[in-house]
């Protein structure tokens, strides 16, 4: 039975590092209204890039969780730290076209997976029910607020520096992030659990109904969030632009827009955790699915609109959108046996980042198709109402699950 741990620094440690890890999530969306022109690409090449991304981190996120089983949380989660730092300057000194881009993005993303499902099994080991929604919401937070520091630091060095120089400033978080894990980690065990030598993961999860429809929720939930993620610095930039801002100073305000919505995500994640800790899971998650849904269906619209009315809708968008993230990962902790979490797992990120790879490049061609003359789009209303299927299809899984409070989702 896991003891309960005293107050100490082992949770921000581990968000600390988790917030430097993934400074370069960002980096190519609040570039990406320059580097169109730079690599003299299409709405469909664009979104590519953040299919390759999301896509190698899919796979990723699928290896490293099935290794954490197998070998332990914490091992992987160190060993993947050390990967994504060298990879990060990677990218940041070698991506200088469409082809290098795809290519070197897509390998900075298969470094960092280990880093994340690997930090939710870490919580789940020390902390229990009562108070793991709050924790996990910490956790998705601080990567939140390195979306939005990502957009904040690009966006102040892309007009002085260019994409280069932006690439750089923040390919240093992971090797912080790297540093910090390591001395954070440094007295916890690295704990294999044991199996009952029962049917395996794959049975678990099939014969495990509530485990089913939290990795449904979570697929429609990547695609929406990730696809949104992707595209929202450039339809910033693009209303801005529509407005007469020439696309330097509007890629530059789009990402500081656009870093705000990203700080709405941390104060849902902080708070949404915590309150699916009073509330219930499925009252939660409901609610902020169908909300997200919804902002998808009127996000795309307003562009060239008023900046107020873009940035008080984003603020929401970027609230619902991203505040079920911990509580469908603390659900599935409850819902699957501890032996058998880090495959369903990597099962859950698999199907969600695929399904998040596949969002923005979906999203680049209906953009195409809508806005016939490429990198001047003006219209976006149907590309963001694609990502708003994946919210309806979030909260209409969400329904089947149980109305209870705490813990109780497991099969017995």
């Amino acid at each position: 039975m896991k003891a309960r741990v005293q107050p100490d620094l082992w949770l921000p440690g581990l968000c600390a590092s988790r917030f430097f890890m993934t400074m370069v999530f960002m980096t190519y969306a609040a570039c990406l209204p320059v580097l169109r022109t730079a690599w003299g690409m299409s709405g469909t090449q664009a979104g590519s890039v953040a299919t390759g991304f999301q896509a190698g981190y899919a796979v990723s996120l699928l290896g490293f969780s099935w290794l954490a089983d197998r070998v332990g949380a914490r091992r992987i989660f160190l060993t993947s730290g050390v990967m994504s730092a060298i990879a990060a300057l990677g990218f940041a000194l070698f991506a200088r076209s469409y082809a290098s881009g795809l290519v070197l993005f897509t390998l900075a993303a298969l470094a960092q997976g280990g880093t994340y499902t690997t930090a939710i099994m870490l919580i789940s080991d020390r902390y229990r029910s009562a108070r793991r929604g709050a924790a996990l919401g910490w956790l998705i937070a601080a990567s939140s607020l390195s979306h939005a520091a990502s957009l904040l630091v690009t966006g102040a060095v892309l007009p002085r520096g260019g994409y280069q120089a932006a690439f750089l400033v923040t390919a240093a978080g992971p090797l912080a992030g790297m540093l910090i894990g390591w001395f954070v980690l440094r007295g916890t065990p690295n704990v294999v659990h044991p199996r009952d030598g029962g049917p395996g993961a794959r049975a678990e999860l099939l014969r495990n109904p509530h485990a089913r429809r939290l990795i449904v929720s979570y697929t429609a939930h990547s695609w929406e969030l990730l696809g949104m993620w992707a595209w929202a610095p450039a339809f910033v930039a693009a209303s801005l632009a529509v407005s007469g801002a020439m696309t330097l100073r509007a890629a530059e305000l789009g990402a500081y827009l656009a870093a705000s919505f990203h700080l709405m995500g941390l104060v849902a994640s902080s708070s949404m955790g915590h309150l699916s800790d009073k509330l219930g899971r499925r009252t939660v998650i409901l609610a902020l699915a169908a909300t997200s849904a919804a902002c998808s269906f009127s996000f795309g619209w307003l562009v060239g609109g008023p900046l107020l009315l873009v940035a008080v809708l984003g603020a929401v968008y970027g609230f619902t959108a991203l505040g079920d993230s911990p509580v469908l990962s603390v659900a599935l902790t409850e819902a699957v046996r501890p032996a058998y979490l880090g495959s369903a797992l990597a099962i859950r990120s698999l199907l969600g980042f695929g399904a998040g790879a596949v969002a923005p490049v979906v999203f680049g061609m209906v953009l195409d198709a809508t806005n016939p003359g490429g990198a001047s789009a003006a219209g976006w209303g149907w590309a963001f109402a694609v990502l708003g299927i994946g919210g309806l299809v979030a909260a209409l899984s969400a329904r089947g699950l149980p109305r209870m409070r705490l813990g109780s989702l497991r099969e017995v």
